[in-house]
């Protein structure tokens, strides 16, 4: 063999030597959510692939620097320069056109892998996916079920309508490795098939204002069975009395969001203890909240800017999107917070 070709040897081997140490380690500290739904999978699948062609070129580059200054390096008494040469036109021809044809390749793996995700499935769910700032709320058009959390039995593939009622949002779950944006005045689309039973988190990924970090729901996962169960419970639900439909309405409308019922200061005045006490606006007078504040506070929410608040934070549509009988819920439900 000759002294070229040993140089090749030795750097070929340390080469996948690195290779393999960079990847196991890469592995070891990026971290990976449960993967939990057929999605997860193909995503993974082509971002490990990614990450070992980031090991290997890594290792392909530091292994010939590294061999090369330890092993060409002066050594004593050498005075010469070492041998000149210019160029090599086979090398430079394959390293521009070979990562030309890895591009090409990785861009139609993940255009077939991107149809794969979003391609429609037979006997889908659909899921009415609701945003708004700083909360979710479902809808499922098979059984006219409302509810604040997604409740969806394993294996079934699911396809969420999503609308936005104000700004941008995003509709993420890191375990299924699905995302999209919610854009408002747009119908937007996503797909997935859970695979795993459990509870997982949906959030927000575009920040939509001074609440974003809390816009989160619960995504659960459940056998068919107790699916069945859940649907008969909800729907089962309808004898309520006031302040218990009171506090649904609130819940989907993601009224809670703004006004807690705690005691505790959100972007809205609490609502605990709040009916038949003196409250200061914003111009210095004060006014009693009994049911016709409340009622105005709901459907003209500007006209009376509780002191210490801001104006023009809450939707000003509720008027038109809330019966009478759901504002009269709602206002039972305040009361009986007191």
């Amino acid at each position: 063999m000759s002294k070229y070709g040993r140089h090749f040897t030795i750097v070929g081997l340390l080469t996948i030597v690195s290779t393999f140490l960079v990847d196991r380690l890469l592995e070891g500290v990026l971290y990976f959510p449960e993967a939990a739904s057929t999605q997860a999978g193909i995503t993974d699948n082509l971002f490990n692939l990614h990450l070992r062609l980031i090991s290997f070129f890594f290792s392909l580059i530091v292994v010939f620097i590294v061999y090369s200054v330890v092993v060409f390096r002066q050594r004593g008494g050498e005075e010469k320069d070492g041998d000149y040469f210019h160029g090599n036109t086979p090398l430079e021809i394959t390293w521009t056109v070979l990562p030309i044809f890895i591009v090409i390749w990785l861009g139609i793996l993940g255009t077939n892998d991107l149809r794969a995700m979003v391609a429609p499935q037979e006997n889908e769910m659909t899921v009415n996916v609701i945003g708004r700032q700083w909360s979710w709320s479902f809808e499922y058009p098979d059984t006219g079920i409302q509810s604040t959390e997604m409740v969806l039995p394993k294996g079934q593939p699911v396809v969420a309508k999503m609308r936005s009622e104000d700004v941008i949002h995003s509709f993420f779950v890191p375990e299924f490795r699905v995302k999209q944006d919610i854009v408002p005045g747009h119908i937007t689309e996503i797909r997935f098939t859970p695979t795993k039973v459990g509870t997982y988190k949906l959030r927000c990924a575009e920040l939509c204002g001074l609440r974003h970090a809390t816009m989160l729901a619960d995504i659960r996962v459940v056998e068919q069975s107790e699916y069945d169960a859940w649907v008969k419970e909800q729907q089962g639900t309808g004898k309520e009395d006031a302040a218990a439909l009171g506090a649904k309405v609130a819940q989907l409308q993601g009224c809670i969001a703004c006004h807690s019922t705690d005691g505790s200061t959100l972007v809205g005045p609490t609502w605990k203890g709040l009916y038949g006490e003196e409250v200061e606006l914003e111009d210095g007078t004060k006014v009693t909240a009994d049911d016709e504040y409340l009622r105005t506070a709901i459907v003209d929410p500007n006209s009376q800017i509780v002191s210490g608040f801001l104006a023009n934070l809450m939707p000003t549509d509720f008027g038109d999107k809330l019966s009478d009988e759901d504002i009269n819920n709602v206002i039972a439900y305040i009361k009986s917070l007191k």
